[in-house]
């Protein structure tokens, strides 16, 4: 169902995570997406964004804007699915399903904690692999051997975290080219590890958790958001209005 900018899968938690983990064990490759607020906005304004995202085979509703205009547009009550609870759900299943987990992204530190963390809360996980790229586009040299080595690695679930949007251009990129799922996971691999504080479950489920990050880091987040946020309203209020016009028309 589209949002805005975004075609939005239809699924409950547990039958996106059953889909996800069916795929990896056939080393099929796949592209999940998790989209928020600041995504849906990224796609409307950039036209390469949007191709991006609508080519994955999941995008599940990260935020809970998201699902309640899947509500308000379409009478669809949508679980709200985030990579940062999505993460620990398939380490777990994957440890006792024997998938290969393979890290992409974020820093060399942030990532042996990762697995640090991953090895202590999900014993015989199987981590094949880490990589943290260098903060500039890569050469077609590096490339080449970033799929090279994720695929020989026998990698089936590719966790990648380079932030909105490079990491789902980057998956995209990757389709077809490595033969696992690929699921962009933006800030989840920092609060794994523990560096990062998650908002409270009240605050979660009252669609507060971006307040609780712009309390962290209010320099960095505030003109995102208040910029974000408002364009969401405005586009979401004139698909609304165009929505019950067409209702309206056919009634």
């Amino acid at each position: 169902m589209k949002v805005i900018s975004l075609n939005i899968t239809l699924g409950s938690y547990s039958h996106v995570q059953d889909w996800i983990l069916a795929a990896a064990h056939r080393r099929e490759s796949r592209t999940v997406c998790f989209a928020n607020v600041h995504m849906v906005i990224e796609a409307k304004h950039k036209p390469k964004v949007a191709d991006a995202v609508n080519s994955s085979d999941w995008i599940l509703p990260d935020g809970l804007p998201l699902t309640w205009a899947m509500r308000l547009l379409y009478l669809i009550r949508q679980d709200r699915i985030t990579g940062m609870d999505m993460l620990p759900s398939l380490l777990e299943r994957a440890a006792k399903e024997d998938l290969a987990i393979f890290l992409y992204g974020s820093t060399s530190d942030v990532l042996k904690r990762s697995v640090e963390k991953c090895k202590f809360l999900f014993p015989g996980v199987n981590i094949v692999g880490t990589y943290s790229p260098p903060f500039r586009e890569l050469t077609v040299e590096e490339e080449n051997s970033v799929i090279s080595t994720i695929s020989h690695s026998g990698a089936q679930l590719v966790f990648v975290a380079l932030g909105c949007p490079k990491q789902e251009l980057w998956i995209n990129n990757m389709r077809g080219r490595i033969p696992a799922v690929l699921l962009a996971i933006g800030g989840a691999l920092p609060v794994l590890a523990g560096d990062v504080t998650r908002a409270p479950s009240w605050m979660q489920k009252m669609g507060l958790e971006w307040f609780f990050r712009l309390m962290q880091e209010p320099k960095r987040l505030f003109k995102r958001y208040a910029v974000t946020n408002s364009l969401y309203v405005w586009y979401m209020g004139q698909q609304l209005i165009i929505r019950l016009l067409s209702l309206a028309k056919f009634s």
